[in-house]
């Protein structure tokens, strides 16, 4: 009987041409990481449940592969890298250089319906600021996301950053005297949905949150005022309105002034055109803690490529140490919609840079110099199996479009040389085989075909 062998539903396969993009991406990716002096880490696979539900609460386990081993221990494959970030660092904390600047490129997992731009395994590329708790963590990392897209050939007409604060909505919600965390966070959770809910069941969700003395209708109106502050200015007017006085006044201007400061730092780094302040980005996750953003696509169906903020509590919850983060995240699955909509995915080519063509007689000497000249960095083919015609070695060697064909003829081989055509000038030439690895490395500075 035939088994079918397919994929299961959200997963993918690579065949060579889409894991070389793939590859690309990584490729990029690290070199940017690299710019900006960000280590890779690295981290299993398979983590225990408890790290995740610690950190994103209970409901997250119905997102999670998740079962138990054959020791009976609760386990999840990994749906982000955060959490076992944190407990890497967790562990050493005392020993490692502040800050520490890491990043890693994984393969995350969550079980949830696939559909565009969201698969159920998908590639992350992780980037996080910790043990600096100043606004410029979030400036560096702004740049490098700018620059995480850049480095593909994406500018701003293709995507932009919409920059926003949790601690703006905290502090309105204080001076509505909200005050207990559970509630702020609840009410921000809900507001993070703004986007994609009728105002009718945004209504119904937040009576679930709202203190009685709290008009639902009123809220609304005055949250979706705020939001729509796209300017400091207009924020600072959106406050002086409320007549604050005492501490919670001085905590709107401290804030505002951090907003001023990362504004001047993000300018300085050249980043200001392509940031926007968006107080809609509210990030719903509750262990976001301040400055929050996500990259957009720049066109009218525009939808989110990345995102990130700072989550100053989440080592205290996680592993009692207190140190403040700052981070964010691009998949690769968006990113590669979004190349492949601007018809600028990497160029993906294989290139060979000799085949190798022989005659029954001659084929010893030749495979001796395809060893030699593979130990040397070079990539080097043959026709496998049964030595066949001259003809069809050629024929074969034309299909893989190789930067030059070596020909070992018995003739060549009486005088120690093989005949060397380098197929961009179509010149030939009688080379010496202990010549040969620097001549081919050399015969053509700067236009070896890529």
């Amino acid at each position: 009987m035939v088994v079918a062998m397919e994929t299961l539903p959200g997963f993918r396969d690579f065949y060579p041409a889409e894991c070389a993009v793939r590859n690309a991406l990584f490729t990029g990716w690290r070199k940017v990481a690299r710019r900006f002096n960000f280590l890779e880490f690295d981290c299993p696979i398979l983590e225990p449940l408890e790290l995740f539900t610690e950190k994103s609460g209970e409901e997250i386990r119905e997102q999670l592969f998740a079962f138990a081993d054959r020791g009976g221990r609760k386990v999840a494959l990994r749906p982000e890298t955060t959490p076992s970030l944190v407990r890497l660092i967790g562990t050493r904390a005392e020993s490692l250089k502040k800050p520490i600047k890491w990043f890693n490129i994984t393969e995350n997992f969550r079980y949830e319906r696939p559909q565009k731009g969201r698969l159920r395994s998908f590639y992350q590329f992780n980037v996080d600021i910790v043990g600096e708790g100043s606004f410029s963590a979030e400036a560096e990392l702004i740049a490098l996301a700018i620059e995480s897209f850049s480095i593909f050939g994406l500018s701003r007409q293709h995507f932009y950053i919409r920059l926003s604060d949790r601690q703006i909505w905290i502090l309105w919600l204080k001076a509505l005297g909200i005050e207990e965390s559970s509630t702020q966070i609840g009410l921000l959770s809900v507001l993070d949905k703004w986007e994609r809910r009728e105002k009718k069941d945004l209504e119904k969700d937040l009576l679930c949150y709202l203190p009685r003395a709290v008009d639902v209708r009123t809220f609304l109106t005055r949250a979706e005022k705020l939001r729509r502050s796209n300017k400091l200015q207009d924020i600072r007017r959106f406050f002086n309105a409320l007549k604050l006085d005492g501490m919670l006044k001085a905590m709107v201007v401290e804030r505002l002034f951090t907003w001023e400061k990362l504004l001047e730092e993000l300018s300085a780094l050249h980043c200001d055109s392509f940031v926007q302040i968006d107080l809609g980005i509210v990030r719903g996750l509750a262990y976001y803690t301040g400055f929050v953003f996500e990259v957009f696509e720049a066109d009218l169906d525009g939808r989110a490529l990345a995102g990130g903020g700072r989550y100053d509590l989440l080592f205290k919850k996680l592993t009692g140490h207190i140190l403040p983060a700052v981070g964010f995240a691009v998949g690769d699955v968006t990113l590669v919609d979004v190349l492949q909509k601007y018809r600028l995915l990497p160029n993906i080519v294989f290139p060979l840079d000799c085949f190798v063509i022989f005659e029954d007689s001659t084929y010893k000497q030749a495979l001796q110099d395809v060893s030699s000249l593979r130990q040397n960095g070079l990539s080097v083919m043959y026709v496998l199996g049964e030595i066949c015609a001259i003809s069809k070695q050629f024929k074969k060697a034309f299909e893989y479009n190789p930067n030059f064909i070596l020909f070992y003829g018995s003739d060549e081989l009486r005088n120690n040389q093989v005949q060397v055509k380098h197929m961009l000038t179509h010149n030939i030439t009688l080379v010496e085989r202990e010549k040969l690895v620097n001549f081919v490395r050399n015969y053509t500075t700067g236009s070896r075909r890529e």
